[in-house]
């Protein structure tokens, strides 16, 4: 077993774009939705998502922070299998508009026409508490 520092784990998802945000849903049931990091992928445990003000993953995080994401990468050539690593975090839903602008990149114009005009749009930031990660045999985690 080898112990991935943060930044060793960072370097290795960078390619990583997209993650299942899993919240906690009506009735304590478990909700989960793929979500994109937007090219934002200097990880030092904290993500973040565009969304609406209107989704539900939104008012599912307003009411319980406890959230999870779940990261896999590519086969490797070689037929290893691909790096999965899991977050248990606490997410934030932030309407900071500097905040926004900070992780705005261009191709999200595709969703919200507007950029961070766009009405009702929020940010949301998953500050990890613990990271797993699994690495062909090699596996680890990592608490903050």
């Amino acid at each position: 077993m080898t112990t991935l520092t943060l930044p060793e784990l960072a370097k290795k998802m960078a390619h990583i774009d997209f993650c299942l945000l899993h919240t906690h849903a009506d009735e304590r049931e478990i909700a989960a939705r793929p979500m994109s990091n937007n090219g934002d992928v200097e990880y030092d445990g904290d993500s973040w998502f565009f969304t609406l003000e209107s989704a539900d993953m939104v008012g599912e995080i307003m009411r319980e922070p406890k959230v999870a994401l779940s990261f896999t990468g590519s086969k490797s050539l070689l037929g290893k299998p691909p790096l999965f690593v899991t977050v248990q975090g606490r997410g934030m839903v932030i309407r900071s508009t500097t905040l926004m602008e900070e992780h705005w990149v261009s191709d999200l114009k595709r969703w919200f026409e507007q950029g961070v005009d766009t009405p009702g749009l929020v940010l949301i930031r998953v500050s990890a508490v613990r990271i797993h990660y699994w690495d062909g045999e090699d596996e680890g985690e990592i608490l903050r």
